[in-house]
């Protein structure tokens, strides 16, 4: 098949293109080559489109020339502080760009699978857990919003146009290529500053719990959901599983020796952070999919890669 990963060179994109390259013809579209170091074993089997996404003309000129049969689409800005500091950007990059891909579709007649890449954050705080596909959203940031405003597209060019259109929400990944050095990614974050030695901090004591999920079950996941996911439906790619923080920094600190700090969240985190949060992943197990990798074993082997880099 032909698969067009907007945001290919990133975090899940890059591990998505090597899992898909062998048996697909891939085209990657990324804003610049920053990231080519996350493709350098595969740069040879696949094709590179340099564009902005926000650039609506040549985002739509690209998907005419390359005709997918299947475009998967995770570009974006991924930071819920970066939309509030430049909310205007992050309706660009986050629901503009989903609704010019559509539009680019419905206007052409094109026949083309429509997969988004979206995110636990547009549920909001969560009332009861564990969430699933039909919990109310509430999103308590700009970035959430956006990303849900996307996801509400997709569903309605599905409704009233009939393109085929899939959504699936990522809870809190991690792994290798993922940024380490901000916490925008707050779980590599913490287990590349407990690999550098460095004073682990964790709020609350560590007595809240995320739904964590190692890279490799999350593009397995994305898999499932292009070959097996029904059009119009949303799928949750998830563990289904606890990790409390004070555990993980046990983990951690056993691994590295790094030290723990437990300190107070800052007011910000305090308005918009989720707080606890597990989600129900049956429907996605009900395709075939099941978790591989337990939150443990991902935090060896992405310590494991950071000692690869050294």
């Amino acid at each position: 098949m032909k698969i067009m990963i907007t945001g290919g060179m990133g975090f899940v994109g890059s591990h998505l293109c090597d899992r898909l390259v062998n048996d697909n013809e891939i085209i990657v579209i990324t804003k610049s080559n920053s990231k080519n170091q996350n493709l350098k074993q595969i740069l040879s089997k696949i094709t590179i489109e340099y564009l902005d996404i926000t650039d609506y003309p040549l985002l739509e000129k690209a998907i005419l020339k390359y005709k997918p049969e299947i475009i998967i689409h995770l570009a974006g800005q991924t930071s819920h502080s970066q939309s509030f500091a430049d909310p205007l950007y992050d309706i660009d990059v986050n629901a503009k760009s989903t609704l010019c891909i559509l539009e680019t579709l419905r206007k052409h007649n094109m026949q083309c699978r429509f997969i988004l890449g979206s995110t636990f954050i547009v549920i909001g705080k969560p009332l009861h857990l564990p969430v699933d596909e039909n919990t109310p959203c509430n999103p308590t940031t700009i970035y959430g919003t956006n990303r849900l405003a996307s996801e509400n597209y997709c569903k309605i060019y599905h409704d009233v146009y009939g393109l085929d259109t899939i959504v699936f929400r990522i809870t809190n990944s991690f792994g290798p290529r993922e940024q380490y050095e901000t916490t925008k990614n707050a779980i590599n974050y913490l287990i590349y500053k407990a690999f550098r030695g460095m004073e682990i901090t964790i709020y609350n004591q560590g007595k809240f719990f995320r739904d964590l999920i190692y890279i490799s079950d999350v593009v397995a996941g994305i898999e499932t959901i292009m070959l097996k996911g029904k059009s119009g439906n949303l799928y949750w790619i998830s563990s289904n599983k606890k990790t409390w923080f004070d555990e993980l920094g046990r983990i951690l600190h056993e691994y590295t020796n790094a030290p723990i700090k437990y300190i107070d969240p800052p007011q910000y985190t305090k308005t918009v952070d989720v707080g606890n949060f597990l989600v129900d992943n049956s429907k996605l197990c009900s395709l075939g999919w099941n978790v591989k990798t337990s939150v443990e074993n991902g935090i060896k082997q992405t310590l494991e890669y950071f000692r690869t880099m050294n």
